[in-house]
């Protein structure tokens, strides 16, 4: 057993996050403070990511954000795969490019899908993690890590197709909790012929010369998908790092078989400490798929009128991912776009600044990522930061944290020269008490979808106004 193992030596820095290894909220306390690791499954590029792709790369961009604020920028590693090699990757090059080579059709489908994915979640606000490995760029290390296993006995060949041997680890199923007995034969498991046991998967299979592949020991072939992980992990954050994160829905099987995977290879008895898992979504009160017409991509949410009639600003679809706790299942509706639309058309203007975060909402998030609760004080505070400019500084380091900044008013059309000398007017005719002039040029301008804020100079008293493009 390593040293990483047996101490997890980092001071506790008041984070509790819910693992999902032990179904428990836990203190979250690093394995080296001077470099927190950070591993999230990223997406598969044979298609443009969906809205619910969108929400584990929202979610654990707010821990990474949290977490750089914690421990400091140069003190935390984020690592985000993307995977290239897949079968679902193959069949869309032959049927997007039949004409190209199957090498150069798979390599237009992965760098247009990826160069998209890299566009949609730029406009969620996302954060670019410190990695961003390829599953071809390791696929040495792929080879390597399935020699080990065999050399191990974790691991055998058959049917054309190297396989994990689940019964060689006697605690398999540690993570979704599944025993090895319940997966019997004809229930509801499929056991090909050449399986040693129904829960054995596939580390490496043969390719056809029509499929893409690579030379190994055991023939030219390709990975399967769950080694694609364990190797791009230990590569880039250690044979046991800090937290592993993704969908509910990659428990089982994928990252089960990761954590086999690499505690057989390397003889550890852990992968990564603690296992964080966002809940899953649906749209408009049903699961999302294309039979039911409500599946859509990020692109589309972001740049086309197909959900509610109208485009909707990457901001907004942030906000509605966050105002649900990330291990809860979402509802994703337009109601809940409006909704998260109407709030942050309240929020002022970010400015830059140096300032701390409001520490109430710092202890909300390290409070299991409560972003429920830390939207709520955010707005709070933007109230606030909208009466009194003294309190912008706060608002916007808050909001920065999180990742989001208020709606942007569309301008074209308004004359910005007559606003302003309208506004002037009034605090003209508000010094001379004319109170009836200055609601009349209140209202004028509300009718125009302009709306005015007072406030006072924190130091001469002197009356402000403000205004902005109503939403």
């Amino acid at each position: 057993m390593s040293a990483a193992e047996t101490l997890r030596s980092g001071t506790s820095k008041g984070l509790k996050f819910t693992n999902t290894l032990t179904r428990e909220k836990e203190d979250f306390r690093a394995i080296d403070d001077e470099n927190v690791r950070l591993y999230v499954c990223g997406p598969t590029v044979y298609d443009f990511a969906h809205i619910g792709n969108a929400r584990p790369v929202i979610v654990f961009d707010v821990l990474y954000r949290l977490l750089r604020h914690v421990y400091g920028p140069g003190h935390v590693t984020y690592a985000r795969n993307i995977t290239d090699v897949d079968d679902k990757i193959n069949a869309r090059a032959l049927r997007d490019h039949p004409d190209l080579p199957l090498n150069d059709a798979i390599a237009k489908v992965t760098q247009r899908t990826a160069d998209q994915f890299h566009k949609d979640i730029r406009a969620l606000g996302v954060l670019q993690p410190d990695h961003e490995p390829r599953a071809t760029q390791h696929i040495d290390g792929m080879v390597k890590m399935i020699g080990q296993l065999i050399e191990k006995g974790h691991a055998y060949q058959a049917g054309g197709e190297v396989l994990f041997d689940t019964a060689s680890m006697p605690d398999y199923g540690g993570l979704s909790k599944r025993k090895l007995d319940e997966q019997k034969a004809g229930a509801r498991v499929a056991v090909d012929r050449h399986k040693k046991s129904p829960g054995d998967f596939v580390l490496w299979k043969l390719s056809s010369d029509e499929e893409p592949g690579w030379e190994s020991p055991w023939g030219r072939g390709r990975p399967g998908w769950h080694i694609e992980c364990s190797v791009m992990s230990e590569h880039h954050l250690g044979q046991v790092f800090d937290i592993h994160g993704g969908g509910l829905d990659l428990i089982f099987p994928h990252h089960e078989n990761e954590i086999a995977q690499s505690r057989c290879a390397h003889g550890t008895r852990t992968m990564a400490n603690y296992w964080l898992h966002n809940g899953f979504l649906q749209v408009e009160g049903k699961k999302m798929s294309k039979s039911e017409g409500n599946f859509f991509t990020i692109q589309e949410l972001l740049e086309t009128e197909n959900f509610g009639g109208r485009k909707w600003p990457g901001e907004v679809l942030r906000l509605a991912m966050l105002m649900t706790n990330y291990r809860e299942p979402i509802d994703f509706s337009v109601r809940k776009l409006e909704e998260a639309e109407n709030l942050l058309s309240k929020w002022p203007k970010l400015v830059e600044t140096t300032a701390a975060p409001d520490a109430d909402v710092v202890k909300m998030l390290a409070d299991d990522m409560n972003t429920a609760g830390a939207i709520q004080a955010l707005h709070a505070l933007a109230v606030e930061a909208g009466k009194d400019p003294s309190g912008l500084a706060t608002y916007s380091a808050t909001a920065n944290l999180m990742g989001l900044a208020p709606v942007e008013a569309d301008m074209s059309g308004v004359d910005e020269t007559a606003v302003e000398a309208a506004v002037t007017r009034r605090l003209e005719a508000l010094k001379t008490k004319d109170w009836t002039e200055a609601d009349s040029i209140r209202a004028e301008l509300a009718s125009q979808g302009i709306l005015l804020k007072d406030s006072k100079d924190s130091e001469t008293g002197e009356r402000l106004t403000t205004w902005e493009l109503k939403r």
